[in-house]
């Protein structure tokens, strides 16, 4: 995770998950879609399971909660959501991860 985050972000430490955006365009014009609408990629999600691993105990949290958040935050930033460049876009975000885990735990 240090390689990749030293790699991508230019920063050389480790981190707890890392999102790259897809750089798929949708081909309307797709002759393999057929009828069907085609699914936008966003892109990969890396997740730093010893991170999630080390917060559980920590926090004497569930490690699959841990992981939950952890990929809710990635998809989020797929989705433009950034917490690094104002305090206002960070909370913002926090609301939003929140508000998915309390509807992915009423769906598990």
């Amino acid at each position: 995770m240090q390689q990749l985050n030293a790699a991508y972000r230019g920063r050389k430490k480790t981190t707890d998950v890392l999102s790259f955006a897809a750089e798929i365009p949708l081909d309307k014009d797709n002759p393999y879609l057929g009828n069907k609408l085609q699914q936008p990629v966003l892109g990969d999600i890396v997740i730093n399971v010893n991170v999630a691993a080390a917060r559980a105990r920590i926090s004497d949290s569930d490690f699959y909660y841990e992981m939950y958040l952890l990929l809710i935050h990635g998809i989020l930033h797929l989705l433009g959501y950034d917490h690094e460049r104002s305090r206002r876009k960070a909370l913002l975000m926090r609301k939003k991860e929140r508000e998915i885990l309390r509807a992915v735990k009423k769906i598990s």
